[in-house]
């Protein structure tokens, strides 16, 4: 397992992972406990509602399918209320309308338990680099999708011109899943200018994370991925 001692500092992460199947909720904490995160562990959506009722956490890695409830609505009231927290979704569905629902409403990752990475700790620590993990059929799925949508009519319903080409640029970096140091580098800005840039996408978008920048990017053909 990778050490934390390159990345962020372990006792700042604190992470709730939601997960009702007992073996895997086990794995995945030990694994994240022994990495040096701060875990508390929910097997409901009530229980997962009372962790976060506790104060912000870092990070929200949650299942979609809980014997209460569904995952999306657990990740919708995140975002609303945590806006900075980072949210991936592991799960077994690797539908459309599951795919499309989870990142709609705030998630910034999303890995289906099938190709579930070794190291969950290093996949945690690249979510909060900026990074948005994603488990390769989703992102080819993705990719489909985006092709397989009709041409946006001509005329002044795109939103292009709201963005100016360095926010565009940046945006694309964001769709690449750079960080924002990786952005900033490749761009030649400096760090602290990436993230005004970055709200200034929200705004002009009316979203409130990357995913949704991204999704709303792509819908609108400000990018192609």
């Amino acid at each position: 397992m990778n050490s934390l001692s390159d990345g962020p500092k372990a006792e700042a992460i604190t992470v709730v992972l939601v997960e009702d199947d007992a073996p895997t909720l086990w794995r995945l904490q030990d694994a994240l406990t022994n990495a040096g995160y701060q875990v508390k562990a929910a097997g409901t959506l009530t229980e997962a509602r009372a962790c976060l009722a506790q104060g912000a956490p870092k990070v929200l890695l949650t299942d979609l399918q809980l014997p209460d409830g569904h995952g999306v609505d657990l990740i919708r009231e995140t975002r609303q209320r945590f806006p900075d927290t980072e949210i991936m979704v592991i799960s077994i569905l690797g539908d459309e309308e599951s795919v499309i629902s989870a990142i709609t409403v705030g998630a910034t990752g999303y890995l289906l338990k099938d190709a579930f990475p070794t190291d969950i700790a290093a996949t945690v620590r690249d979510l909060v680099a900026g990074h948005s993990p994603i488990s390769a059929s989703i992102a080819r799925f993705i990719v489909r999708r985006t092709q397989s949508t009709p041409e946006p009519p001509p005329g002044p319903a795109l939103n292009t011109a709201k963005l100016t080409p360095r926010e565009i640029d940046i945006l694309w970096g964001i769709a690449k899943g750079f960080s924002y140091a990786e952005i900033a580098s490749h761009l030649g800005l400096s760090r602290q200018t990436v993230p005004g840039h970055i709200k200034s996408i929200y705004r002009k978008l009316e979203v409130h994370t990357r995913g949704e920048a991204v999704f709303e990017a792509v819908q609108q053909g400000l990018i192609k991925l």
